[in-house]
């Protein structure tokens, strides 16, 4: 059961909070704040819960800024998310927990990381992309057509994004058969999520592209507590070498590289495997 709010922040702006815990989950619980995709909503991910619940997993989550029910905040870079998750940690009697994002969550988790190190007890960052020209990486490198195409409207600033997001169809072909297989299965769930997102106001998605091309706010290096990072070598929306960057930049990383999956199927093939490595780092 997901329990539902609407928690004003000190600076006026709403963020709308989901949260699995019940009665049943005690102090043995691990709080797993879930960091999600861009454009998605913050609903925790549904095809985990029955994994989740065998392990004694409370899922906390909000709607980014601008998405759903939560206030838009322009100009946010990605590290300001640490100051929003406080806030819900601190609302709801959080002290410690775990964090885990997929695509454009990864980035948002590893801020936790980085910027919560006595807060946060382990990390999980699945199909995230790296920093924008980050120092050895070539960043488009392996993505589809549409996507690199997309990035470029990105940098061009905000009305390019506007304007390219209303003259362009989204171009499935950045999905691969793997791909298209779990969005047609277990993660349908995600396209129902990502469709929700849109529409509203593209608030939320145009402030996490502009942020995802901007200074994040932290770097990579300053993430402490242990970090997984997980990634389909054939990801055609995030090529794996930006886990592959990422795991050469954080300091206490592992890296699962899953042969033959995309941006979406590894949720499917390696996602409960990360809850049980996030539930060996309880504390």
């Amino acid at each position: 059961m997901i329990t539902e709010q609407d928690l004003l922040l000190d600076d006026g702006r709403t963020l709308h909070v989901y949260d699995t815990g019940s009665d049943d989950t005690g102090p043995g619980s691990l709080p797993v704040f879930w960091h999600h995709g861009s454009p998605n909503t913050g609903t925790p991910p549904e095809p985990l819960f029955p994994s989740a619940a065998e392990r004694g997993i409370r899922w906390v989550s909000f709607d980014r800024p601008g998405y759903a029910g939560s206030t838009p905040q322009p100009g946010r870079d990605v590290a300001c998310v640490a100051g929003d998750v406080t806030s819900v940690a601190d609302a709801l009697g959080i002290r410690r927990f775990a964090v885990m994002g997929h695509s454009g969550g990864g980035p948002h988790a590893l801020a936790c990381a980085a910027l919560l190190p006595d807060r946060v007890l382990a990390t999980v960052a699945m199909s995230s992309p790296a920093p924008y020209a980050a120092a050895g990486l070539d960043w488009s490198a392996g993505m589809a057509a549409a996507q690199e195409e997309e990035i470029r409207a990105t940098l061009e600033g905000r009305a390019a994004l506007e304007q390219y997001l209303a003259s362009h169809e989204f171009d499935p072909d950045v999905f691969t058969a793997a791909d298209k297989a779990a969005l047609a299965g277990d993660w349908a769930w995600l396209g129902q999520v990502a469709g929700l997102a849109m529409a509203g106001s593209p608030d939320g998605y145009l402030d996490d592209a502009l942020a995802g091309v901007a200074p994040w706010g932290f770097a990579a290096e300053q993430a402490k507590p242990p970090v997984l990072l997980v990634h389909g070598d054939q990801d055609r929306m995030v090529p794996s070498a930006h886990s592959r960057w990422l795991a050469a930049h954080c300091r206490d990383a592992e890296l699962w590289l899953r042969p033959g999956d995309g941006h979406v199927s590894v949720l499917g093939t390696s996602a409960v495997a990360a809850l049980d490595w996030l539930t060996s780092h309880r504390g």
